[in-house]
């Protein structure tokens, strides 16, 4: 079976950031600490200040950004960033591509699906057009990301789309705003 660099990048990335999840360690006296609780759970293992690059054959192509990262064990196994997450995508040129922020986000621990919420803004830093909405889902398996609640589009021209979602394929430099209807800037008539 021949894997794409894309494909190989994505699986080392993960591979990665479960690694330094079980360099981590746990101690009780932290457990117990209302510090370390979010949501009335404990997490099994914690990091805090994560930033994380992720390379193929020295190319930048992801940067990871959380103030914190939790795994929990038991029926099912996630990982979450209660604080936060930025993820920024570069080009082969090694150029900032687009960058996803969420207040919070969560990956089921088999790792092929990592849902973004509240104040999701992803931004294609190379076109200037950006996507705001409260929920977004990255398919890392088919490397898409999409969205099936309401989203705001403001392209770089200033024009603004409203849709009842969005497709994009997972570096979003492709999209597609479901249902679209527009405001056209008044600066343009």
């Amino acid at each position: 079976m021949r894997h794409t660099a894309r494909q190989i990048t994505i699986s080392t990335l993960w591979l990665f950031m479960l690694g330094v999840l079980f360099i981590s360690c746990k101690d009780d006296e932290f457990a117990h600490n209302s510090l370390y609780t979010y949501q009335g759970l404990t997490p099994d293992e914690s990091t805090t200040g994560l930033h994380l690059t992720f390379s193929d054959s020295g190319q930048l192509n992801f940067e990871l950004i959380t103030p914190r990262l939790n795994k929990y064990t038991g029926e099912n196994n996630y990982m979450d960033c209660p604080e936060g997450i930025t993820i920024i995508s570069y080009d082969i040129f090694g150029n900032p591509e687009s960058k996803l922020t969420a207040d919070y986000a969560i990956n089921a621990e088999n790792g092929n699906r990592l849902e973004a919420q509240r104040n999701v803004v992803i931004v294609n830093l190379q076109k200037g057009d950006t996507i705001t909405t409260e929920k977004i889902i990255w398919n890392k398996r088919f490397r898409q990301i999409y969205s099936d609640v309401p989203v705001r589009q403001i392209r770089a021209d200033g024009s603004v789309y409203l849709g009842s979602g969005f497709d994009a394929d997972e570096k979003f430099t492709k999209y597609t705003v479901r249902n679209p209807r527009g405001e056209i800037v008044a600066d343009n008539l």
